[in-house]
């Protein structure tokens, strides 16, 4: 097990407020990877006002029942085309999302040797972090973040997370024990639209056993951001994402046809996007999307990614009512933390890495 990081961490905040003109060559990304580059030819066909779609969470309790349909069927689609979506009236309270940001935006003020307590190692990546993995010499990305356990129980621990401010604890309980009963009831809406079970896909990641944690991102300001990402390309690993993206800043870009799209955040709403493990039991029909961070050299942005994730040791695989003749299971039985393995020992963080696994036909 590694135990320490390979190079000394450096806080990218700190480098930020140096007044560097210059980013060091280790947060240069390869030209290809870089947010000026074009993916593909086509790149100048994508509408420039598009956006991921938006979906009032609200329209599934009306009485109208062609309106409640509309909405699944929008849901579905986000699900099967985009991998993305915005929710708005999702129930979880504005004050508590706008009272989170704020504090974790004052976390990442705090003077550096106050936050310093905090600092992360690999064994877990719990706490002030400033890089993922442990490759000595690698490229870097232009941001600091906060990572904490919610769930399982057995791995929450609260003593591990800021108690300054003062009030960050208590929001931080409150605020994901109310993004946790929302992505319950996204569960069910997720299980109904493949034709299954309401409570199909919770039991498949483990019922009352699943696991959840956050990250809060901090994304400095840049003086090269041409350069460099705030977060390289990836999908995420687990079952689904709930993002609270910055009010002000726009960063996040997801891949559709072939090209970045810049989302542009909706007041007061999450941005769900699907993980890894949701493509493989839905046997491909729900998308894992790629999704990158861009800096800017104007403004900071914070950001809150909360994660909805498979029990550990469960095994995931495709659901068997999905699977036909002309449609068998396009990916192998592999647990969550084998999966998580696969990856890091392959070398495939990042791009893609769900796809690796589909099954010869």
């Amino acid at each position: 097990m590694v135990i320490a990081w390979p190079e000394p961490v450096v806080r990218v905040q700190s480098l930020s407020n140096s007044g560097i003109n210059s980013i060091p060559d280790c947060y240069v990304k390869p030209i290809h990877d870089r947010p000026s580059s074009l993916l593909a030819s086509n790149q100048e066909a994508i509408d420039i006002n598009i956006n991921i779609p938006v979906i009032d969470l609200a329209n599934l309790y009306s009485d109208d029942l062609a309106l409640r349909k509309a909405t699944m069927d929008l849901i579905s689609d986000a699900c099967r085309e985009w991998g993305f979506f915005q929710l708005i009236n999702h129930g979880v309270s504005h004050d508590l999302m706008a009272a989170m940001r704020r504090v974790w935006r004052d976390f990442f003020h705090l003077p550096l040797d106050v936050k310093q307590e905090y600092a992360n190692s690999p064994i877990t990546y719990e706490g002030y972090g400033s890089r993922l993995g442990v490759e000595k010499g690698a490229k870097l990305d232009w941001s600091d973040y906060f990572f904490l356990h919610f769930l399982p129980l057995s791995l929450r621990d609260q003593t591990r997370w800021p108690s300054h401010p003062q009030s960050c604890r208590e929001l931080v309980s409150e605020y994901n024990e109310e993004v946790l009963k929302l992505c319950g009831k996204l569960m069910k809406i997720f299980s109904l639209n493949l034709g299954l079970e309401e409570d199909y896909l919770e039991n498949a990641f483990g019922g009352d056993q699943i696991g959840a944690s956050l990250r809060v991102n901090f994304y400095p300001k840049c003086p090269q951001p041409d350069l460099t990402l705030g977060i390289s390309p990836h999908s995420d690993p687990g079952g689904f994402t709930v993002l609270l993206p910055d009010d002000h800043v726009s960063g996040l870009q997801v891949r559709k046809h072939n090209a970045w799209l810049t989302v542009k955040p909706i007041p007061n709403a999450f941005i769900i996007n699907l993980a890894d493990q949701l493509q493989v039991v839905s046997n491909a029909k729900y998308k894992s999307v790629e999704h990158r961070v861009i800096v800017n050299s104007n403004e900071e942005r914070v950001s809150l990614a909360f994660f909805y994730n498979p029990r550990g040791d469960i095994m995931i695989r495709p659901a068997k009512q999905l699977l036909t003749n002309n449609e068998p299971a396009l990916y192998q039985p592999m647990t969550f933390n084998e999966y998580r393995t696969f990856i890091r020992l392959n070398g495939l963080h990042g791009k893609s890495q769900v796809n690796s696994l589909k099954s010869p036909q």
